[in-house]
């Protein structure tokens, strides 16, 4: 049964792995994937984000990250499932521990950038009420959605 562990650097070339394989697939990744990927610790833990894993009998299967961007804001970034694992609840078990860890943390509002390719995941961020707004302030060129969860 998967169950969401927390991020520890043993798993650093498993979240790389499985983040570039659907940022190609879209043809999506950039420099700024790679800045992250190649130092999840320096540019996400280390400024106060945490990494939830999405793991299967010792295989990562999942990953979603919270950055702090700055006083009660978080960006939710880098949620991807396996393809073997679509489709069977992984995403949500790995939205929901992201909400509660940034409601734990003070979080006012959780930001995200996303392409509108990603209609799967779009309608996932809908359903736990992620509202569309103007896309601003993005590091990604490659993105035309930007959505907000507020309470």
């Amino acid at each position: 049964m998967p169950h969401i562990i927390d991020y520890t650097d043993t798993y650093a070339s498993d979240f790389k792995n499985i983040n570039v394989e659907w940022l190609e697939k879209y043809n999506l990744l950039e420099d700024h994937d790679l800045q992250m990927l190649d130092d999840p610790r320096g540019t996400i833990i280390n400024s106060g984000g945490v990494i939830y894993l999405a793991e299967d009998n010792g295989s990562i299967i999942g990953s979603a990250a919270l950055i702090h961007e700055h006083d009660g804001i978080y960006e939710l970034a880098k949620m991807t499932v396996v393809p073997t694992w679509r489709g069977k609840g992984i995403s949500k078990l790995l939205l929901e521990k992201c909400i509660d860890t940034a409601r734990t943390l003070g979080a006012k509002k959780i930001v995200l950038f996303s392409n509108d390719q990603l209609q799967t995941a779009i309608a996932l961020y809908q359903q736990y009420g992620f509202k569309h707004i103007a896309v601003t302030d993005s590091p990604f060129t490659t993105a035309n959605v930007k959505m907000e969860l507020v309470w």
